[in-house]
């Protein structure tokens, strides 16, 4: 069966989905995005990525054609027609087809919204149970990383080199420490029993899945500190892992080929997995 689309008020064989070659986001990465996990045919913390998205496009004055409720409305309507039980549901917006390509904001012409959805089993991954290796590479994006913006060709690059790699993440390194991973947030467990995460700026995207999994862990009085950490730390930590709404909590078990603490997935990062689906699966809508 022909998966289900979404463009600019219409549902749409996947096939037949299509946007003008004069599209700003094709064109100059003028447009923003967001990845939301579906799991039992629900929505995971969407209100965290609406609210992300409401935010990015702020940044960059670009208006939603649609409110955040009719977003969510067609985000489900999306699931529902693709049968989709597990997986995820894409959403970009961009700054519309303008008459030929030039760089300022074009005016009078109408935003573009696409959605599209992904089956894709995240509760039972195997990295959930083996972890997976990382590399770290240099952090050459642009300086406004907590906006969620289509233009990704640093992250491609990175992802690409730790897929050559073998591994499952790239980690990007500026100023001798860790920013957050191509496509998730970085934490590592210190020996102390501290849970790290870099604190959010423009240095980084606010995580949604990071968000949860940080009020999660101080709702059990376990103890978080955000701040930066290099990779040496992370090397001597007890456990090292990775959120995203793609792989929910993720632990890491070796970086640059090293390995971290015992090379095995730890207890933290699997107690924290296990309350993330917990919450997923009770607030999802």
């Amino acid at each position: 069966m022909d998966p289900i689309a979404y463009v600019n008020g219409s549902f749409v064989p996947l096939s037949e989905a299509k946007v003008s070659i004069l599209d700003r986001g094709f064109l100059f990465a003028d447009g923003i995005y967001e990845v939301a996990a579906v799991l039992d045919g629900r929505l995971v913390d969407n209100a965290s990525h609406l609210a992300r998205l409401q935010r990015s496009v702020g940044e960059i004055a670009l208006p939603l054609p649609e409110t955040l409720e009719r977003i969510q409305e067609i985000q489900k309507e999306l699931v529902a027609r693709n049968q989709l039980d597990s997986g995820l549901v894409y959403l970009e917006v961009t700054r519309g087809a303008d008459a030929g390509r030039d760089f300022p904001f074009p005016k009078g012409v109408a935003p573009t919204l696409v959605m599209f959805t992904s089956a894709k089993d995240i509760i039972n991954a195997p990295n959930a149970r083996t972890g997976i290796g990382v590399i770290s590479v240099p952090d050459i994006r642009w300086t406004r990383r907590d906006i969620k913006s289509v233009a990704l060709l640093a992250q491609v690059l990175a992802k690409q080199a730790a897929a050559e790699a073998g591994c499952g993440e790239a980690w990007l390194i500026e100023d001798g420490v860790v920013t957050e991973g191509g496509s998730s947030s970085a934490f590592i467990l210190t020996q102390d029993d501290v849970i790290v995460t870099r604190n959010n700026s423009n240095a980084i995207l606010p995580g949604c899945t990071r968000k949860a999994v940080v009020a999660l862990a101080e709702e059990r009085q376990l103890r978080v500190e955000e701040r930066p950490f290099s990779v040496a730390e992370a090397l001597a930590a007890k456990e090292a892992f990775i959120t995203s709404a793609s792989s929910f909590v993720q632990p890491v078990v070796s970086i640059d080929g090293k390995q971290v603490g015992d090379g095995k997935v730890g207890p933290m990062a699997t107690r924290l997995r296990e309350l993330y689906v917990d919450f997923a699966r009770a607030t999802a809508v």
